[in-house]
């Protein structure tokens, strides 16, 4: 007897929807069918969507950055990212120049990480490193973390990672199986202005959209060079997606992959000029309208969708008069598939499912609902439309509050059990557990 049947709704596979029933056992999927068989308990998902589980490969909880720490932590952010179908999470450690300095900051992650009530990864980060390329790879995937961030700015704190590491670590990167994971933007452009006294209303003029084109192109270029397993987070501008899709389309998917987020593809610039324009801050900036529209009609250059989830307090958004002194980051994970179905409808699935498992090492535990794979999913009402009114963060503002959204997510189960059920909070802290990811190889 199975413990647990979701029946008559439409299971999506293999890029299309079937009108099957989901059977699961021991928190893993033991049987697809539209046979009826013998289950302990029926969820009747009739009418609705069966997904597998979203995975957002790029959040930042309890981030401690300067005086300040995000708001939420692993407990109310795993929370949060469940009523959104989030099942699965990639967070970071802190950056370290060192082996040495590595297991440390992996540990401390750990034990922070342990409230979380769904499954979590995390990224290890340098800045500034120290040692070998290859030592760090290899501390790296020892400790289960086959992805390695790096920033190519933030040199005035000590934070870049400079070419020549950069170049080796992309050659090291498919024969030692790990992903180069990187923050691009052009440090020699930005830097001029950064920490000086720029006005919220200025900021994506203090980090122009050049900067980020600039360096991704650079880094595409070494990628195919080598051959290796280059991932750039949070695209913001249409334009880069669209000269990474007319240069490089060629390797997007194989030796390249690009990640976008909700809110550039929602929000632009002339929101900073707003009187409460500081609590839309993030890095990078928001840009025009013109390339929000690029960036839609570019949404085939993106190959998944993070939220880059950092999330904090109006008043600590709203103190400072400068961008210097005022926390970056904005909450996402609540909202992200929602967001993203209301504007491309199905075809944001994979990317937030199998695209994300395949890229980190996850699949096929991950991002399918297949026998085998560990029981992820997501009930999902595709027709319904309602406004975005409250969530479940621990920051007291939402950035997309009021928009009217099309496509809810009803309940989303981790492993077999329940954690967000017919629209209420019914999981278990510290039910999620750290997915060790000891070597990545995309082809």
């Amino acid at each position: 007897m199975f413990d647990l049947a979701i029946v008559r709704g439409f299971v999506y596979r293999s890029g299309d929807f079937f009108r099957e029933n989901v059977y699961i056992k021991g928190g893993k999927i033991a049987a697809v069918t539209s046979e009826v068989l013998e289950a302990r308990e029926v969820y009747s998902a009739d009418g609705l969507w069966v997904l597998p589980g979203f995975i957002d490969p790029h959040v930042h909880f309890s981030l401690r950055v300067g005086k300040w720490t995000s708001v939420d932590d692993f407990f109310s952010g795993s929370v949060s990212a469940a009523f959104g179908g989030i099942t699965t999470f990639i967070d970071f450690i802190d950056p370290v120049k060192s082996v040495a300095e590595m297991e440390e900051a992996f540990k401390r992650r750990l034990e922070e990480a342990k409230s979380s009530v769904v499954d979590y990864a995390f990224h290890a980060t340098i800045a500034s490193p120290t040692d070998a390329p290859g030592d760090i790879a290899s501390k790296a995937k020892e400790l289960g973390m086959a992805s390695i961030k790096l920033f190519t700015t933030y040199s005035s704190s000590n934070r870049r990672t400079y070419d020549d590491y950069i170049e080796e670590l992309l050659r090291l990167s498919s024969e030692m199986e790990f992903v180069v994971v990187v923050h691009a933007e052009n440090d020699e452009i930005i830097k001029k202005m950064e920490g000086k006294n720029v006005p919220p209303k200025d900021h994506s003029r203090a980090r122009p959209t050049i900067a980020e084109l600039s360096e991704v192109l650079k880094l595409a270029a070494m990628a195919k060079y080598h051959k290796g397993q280059l991932y750039i987070v949070h695209i913001s501008s249409g334009i880069t997606a669209k000269e990474i899709w007319e240069r490089y389309g060629d390797i997007l998917g194989l030796h390249l992959i690009t990640e976008s987020c909700p809110h550039y593809f929602w929000l632009d610039e002339s929101v900073y000029s707003r009187e409460d324009g500081k609590l839309f801050l993030m890095t990078p900036p928001l840009r025009s309208l013109d390339e929000v529209e690029t960036l839609r009609d570019y949404f085939d250059a993106i190959v998944t969708i993070g939220t880059d989830h950092c999330s904090f307090m109006r008043k600590e958004k709203m103190e400072g008069n400068f961008t210097h002194g005022i926390p970056q980051g904005i909450g996402g994970v609540e909202f992200s598939f929602s967001l993203m179905y209301t504007l491309f409808g199905p075809g944001v699935i994979d990317k937030f499912t199998k695209n994300v498992a395949k890229v980190y090492g996850l699949y096929p535990k991950k991002g399918v609902i297949e026998v085998g794979s560990d029981a992820d999913l997501v009930v999902f009402d595709p027709d319904e439309r309602w406004f975005v009114q409250s969530h479940h963060s621990r920051s007291d503002y939402d950035v997309y509050e009021g928009l009217e959204l099309h496509g809810r997510v009803i309940t989303t189960l981790s492993k077999g059990r329940f954690v967000v059920k017919n629209g209420e909070f019914v999981g278990e802290k510290g039910w999620g557990s750290f997915l060790e990811r000891e070597a990545i190889r995309w082809l």
